[in-house]
């Protein structure tokens, strides 16, 4: 049985084996997209979808808000019937790597999240951001799975807990954007 001090204190640890270096990495590619007016793309599915989401919001919103200039960022989990009509007509693996192609240009940033690291529709989108020329960078879980060697860079979270997979990716992504908040701000 899990307790909340057990709970509370395995995130910390996951917390401290993050490498600052990768945050540092991710916010500095995000900066450059926003400042090269470069689309970000960021997508996943189940718990990962709903992290894309909302990260999406702040990116978006947030930074034009603060730095008079939007961050072009895009969700491609967030369109139910286009991804049920990818599925219905091809199949559930191919939902994202579609949207990838339509969206995606040489230098955009495209962000996959995967709990597992080894979702096929998400591991298409990365191979075909890459073929495209896009930067493609992962946030897995587990081992990395197959997001790991998929993108060109992945943070990994070593953990074989669901929930603290998904805490973490969302703690990172608000990490970055909260860097890159201050970052794009100090322009201005």
């Amino acid at each position: 049985m899990t307790t909340v001090s057990q709970y509370v204190d395995d995130v910390k640890l996951l917390l401290d084996a993050i490498d600052p270096e990768q945050v540092e990495r991710l916010t500095e590619l995000l900066f450059e997209a926003w400042q090269e007016d470069r689309r970000v793309l960021l997508f996943g599915n189940g718990g990962s979808a709903g992290t894309a989401s909302h990260i999406v919001n702040d990116l978006q919103k947030c930074i034009h808000l603060d730095a008079g200039k939007p961050l072009k960022a895009l969700c491609l989990s967030d369109c139910t019937p286009l991804i049920m009509a990818w599925a219905n007509d091809t199949e559930f693996a191919n939902i994202f790597a579609p949207q990838v192609e339509c969206w995606a240009q040489p230098g955009d940033l495209v962000i996959a999240i995967s709990g597992s690291g080894n979702s096929p529709n998400v591991i298409r989108a990365v191979e075909k951001g890459n073929d495209i020329g896009a930067y493609t960078f992962g946030l897995a879980g587990f081992e990395g799975g197959h997001l790991l060697s998929a993108a060109r860079e992945c943070i990994v979270v070593r953990s074989a807990n669901m929930q603290q997979i998904e805490d973490l990716h969302m703690i990172l992504l608000h990490l970055v954007f909260t860097l890159l908040r201050h970052r794009a701000a100090a322009l201005q």
